[in-house]
């Protein structure tokens, strides 16, 4: 009996070596769960062994210990009282565990640690998506080199065979049927009777994405990179070294398996590939020497409202060379030039076709020379619906570099260049200076945001005119620019104030007011150099002062009752009236501005029919103070002049307001001009309707076409015919007549709408809406 287990702490006594043995066992390295999987032979000798070395069982610690036990290093029982307390008397005190304290961020660690976080989780998104466009990249790039012995030879080729490089979609009548035997249209049936015309444009050509070395990056990189590593340069454009790693991986699918790889340099830049596209003389559309008198009209005057090329270099052959794009552009707009206000040549119309279709090629493709941006920007100039044509050829140069021009061009710590280098830096600067000032015209002439904000890319534009290789217009197009970088800053302080004028803008208008006098003063200096004083150039620098004088009050005061005006508003008025009659000045006593106004592009003349148009509504709102006879007398030559030169879209509209002017003084019709009638311009056809169509008893009555100085030409007896007053823009209508700010959309809402849409006489039915 003495020899049975009876108490509780003999029986629990093997679990507790047990626990403890395993605890030594994980200790040593073992896990747990292997000792557990153990078989019971090995338990039980590790029991037998435990109990021959006749170690006591150690209890365990408690979690706590009281002062009493915890100051002299002994084992506590963790339970208030514990046993050696009681024994010896004293108070068992278990003191609570403090709080271990915790740092407050402050708001800018908070803020700090949100913005590393916030980055971190950027830079994994950009490289997982890195990561997946390489793996769709090799995976397309193996799945063409698989089939392409066996897929390419029934593909169609991208150009026909003719030469002519045009991509033209068969065009099948309706109810035939395709090579699938469906009807080209997707029905089944001969119900169909829907006609389409065939897909404008040329194809893409087969280029690659790359960059082509005009303007190398201005990235910092090492020179000690590994041949099989990313250049540092490429962190800031990821997109840019994802295709040069495509265009890589392309070549090396493309070369057989079983030739050895070669070990070779990594090349800065692409070789430029050959024009994709033949220009008209090629295509033997325009003979040559109609293209070479073509070229002479460009050049003899339209250099000087786009200052874009350097006659000294843009040859007739080495533009026809480089560029077929740029060299059928500028033959349409010499095209243009030449038919004057009478009928547009086929000459115009099929270089217009080639250029428009070159450019149409390069929405999806990409661009591997920097003329193609000229070819673009000079679609873009001569049109009146220039806003996304020009920022096309924005992106374009962007796509190429041009934008590092200038700053190459500044670093005197670079490596040395080639003559054919400092070329190219110096047309590139150009390009890219003329479509700066060209596409924030835009902007600020219709009421668009300016896209493009990066000062800095012009900051060292004055660099062209002490340059060796500068143009003979270099000079304007400095001026250009600088004017348009204040004429910037002018409409982003006044726009937001929406017509609100305070002491604080009355300021701000004076301090612009000199800031435009001492722009002009300093760019005279630099023209007096090599011009007179009755150049051309100096001309269009004086106007363009007037004009930037009048468009400052008008934006300032936009939305304005100006025959409600207080005195210093009303000062305002006035100073802009001088400005505009100034303006009307230099454009109808300067002979040398009225031989050159053919060659103008949309905003030269907007320039022009905007400051006759605020000398009449001036004259409407003030007719006892300013001189009536005087401002019709201007304006009328201005509108004959303009109509002379085929610019019928702001013509027609001086001549509306001219004949609301008249209603209201009381002039007769047979006073009105010496100029005599003349027929309406063919673009206003649908804007002149019978009388008999329209209510006689609206208010104010339309206008008829003997007031606009037009005839009725086929008209019935006694049937004078009217100007349909829906066509009339809100800014000329008569409850406008108060308002002389500038409208929200600019030009866009001030002048007529033509018919045709590129603005222009002639039959534009089969041309797309950008020109």
């Amino acid at each position: 009996m003495s020899l049975s287990p009876t108490t509780s702490n003999d029986s629990e006594a093997p679990m507790k070596r047990r626990r403890t043995s395993l605890n030594i066992n994980t200790t040593n390295g073992t896990s747990p769960h292997s000792d557990m999987a153990g078989s019971p032979q090995d338990a039980g000798s590790s029991h037998a062994s435990n109990s021959q070395s006749g170690q006591a069982h150690i209890p365990k610690r408690g979690a706590r210990a009281c002062t009493n036990c915890r100051r002299g290093k002994n084992r506590c029982e963790g339970e208030a009282p514990c046993r050696r307390c009681q024994l010896s008397g004293q108070p068992c005190v278990f003191e609570k565990p403090e709080k271990k304290s915790v740092q407050v961020l402050s708001n800018a660690g908070i803020e700090r640690l949100s913005r590393l976080e916030g980055q971190y989780l950027v830079m994994q998104s950009q490289m997982i998506g890195m990561q997946s466009s390489l793996d769709r990249i090799l995976s397309a790039i193996q799945t063409q080199t698989q089939t392409n012995s066996g897929v390419m030879q029934h593909q169609p080729p991208i150009f026909p065979s003719n030469g002519s490089g045009r991509g033209v979609t068969p065009y099948h009548p309706p109810g035939s049927s395709g090579r699938d035997g469906m009807d080209v249209y997707g029905s089944a049936g001969p119900s169909s009777q829907r006609m389409f015309p065939p897909l404008p444009g040329f194809a893409p050509p087969p280029h690659k994405y790359a960059t082509y070395g005009i303007v190398p990056s201005t990235a910092p990189s090492s020179d000690d990179e590994s041949e099989d590593t990313l250049p540092r340069s490429t962190l800031n454009a990821p997109i840019e070294a994802l295709q040069g790693l495509a265009n890589a991986a392309a070549e090396a699918a493309a070369v057989s398996s079983a030739t050895p790889p070669r070990v070779k340099k990594r090349q800065r830049a692409e070789p430029t590939p050959r024009n994709a596209f033949p220009h008209v003389v090629e295509k033997g559309l325009v003979p040559d020497a109609e293209a070479r008198e073509l070229y002479n009209i460009f050049f003899g005057g339209c250099q000087f409202f786009i200052p874009l090329f350097d006659p000294a270099y843009d040859t007739y052959d080495s533009l026809m060379e480089r560029s077929p794009w740029t060299f059928d552009a500028i033959l349409a707009v010499a095209g243009k030039i030449r038919s004057g206000n009478g009928p547009l040549s086929q000459t115009f119309y099929k270089c217009l076709e080639e250029a428009q279709g070159i450019a149409r090629s390069s929405l999806f493709g990409p661009v591997v020379r920097k003329e193609a941006v000229q070819g673009m920007l000079l679609l873009a100039a001569w049109s009146t619906n220039g806003w996304l044509p020009s920022g096309h050829a924005m992106r374009m140069a962007l796509d190429l570099g041009l934008h590092r021009a200038l700053e190459k061009l500044a670093d005197e710590n670079g490596k040395k260049r080639t003559e054919e280098e400092e070329r190219n830096l110096v047309i590139s600067a150009r390009i890219w200076l003329c479509l700066y000032w060209f596409d924030h015209q835009m902007s600020l002439g219709t009421g668009r945001p300016i896209v493009l904000r990066d000062e800095s890319s012009i900051r060292h534009c004055r660099l062209l005119l002490n340059h060796p290789m500068a143009s003979p217009t270099d000079v304007r197009l400095i001026s250009q620019v600088e004017l348009i970088a204040q004429k910037t800053q002018i409409y982003e302080t006044l726009s937001p104030l929406n017509g609100q004028v305070n002491h604080n803008t009355l300021a701000f208008i004076r301090r612009a007011n000199v800031a435009l006098d001492k722009w002009w003063a300093d760019c005279d200096d630099l023209h007096r150099q090599t011009m007179d004083e009755e150049s051309l150039l100096r001309k269009m620098l004086v106007c363009e002062l007037h004009y930037a004088k009048l468009w400052l009050v008008c934006v300032a005061l936009r939305g304005v009752a100006w025959d409600k005006m207080p005195f210093e508003q009303r000062e305002l008025a006035f100073q802009a009236k001088d400005a505009a009659s100034n303006c009307l000045s230099i454009f109808l006593n300067s002979s040398a501005y009225r031989a050159a106004l053919r060659y103008a592009v949309h905003d030269s003349l907007v320039t022009a029919a905007f400051s006759g148009l605020f000398l009449l509504k001036m004259a409407n709102l003030f007719p006892a103070e300013l001189d009536l006879a005087g401002i019709i007398a201007q304006v009328e030559q201005l509108a004959q002049l303009l109509s002379d030169v085929a610019a019928e879209r702001y013509a027609l509209t001086l001549r509306i307001m001219l004949a609301n002017l008249r209603r209201k003084v009381g002039l007769s019709v047979g006073q009105q001009s010496a100029m005599g009638s003349m027929p309406p311009p063919a673009s206003a056809e649908g804007m002149f309707v019978s009388s008999n169509f329209v209510d006689s008893s609206t208010m104010p009555p339309p206008f008829t076409m003997e007031e606009l100085g037009f005839t009725w030409p086929g008209g019935p007896s006694g049937d004078r015919g009217i100007f349909i007053p829906t066509a009339i823009p809100p800014w000329l209508q008569e409850q406008s007549l108060t308002d002389l700010g500038l409208p929200v959309n600019g030009s866009d809402g001030i002048f007529l709408q033509m018919s045709n849409t590129n603005g222009w006489a002639g039959d534009f039915a089969p041309m797309p809406e950008a020109w």
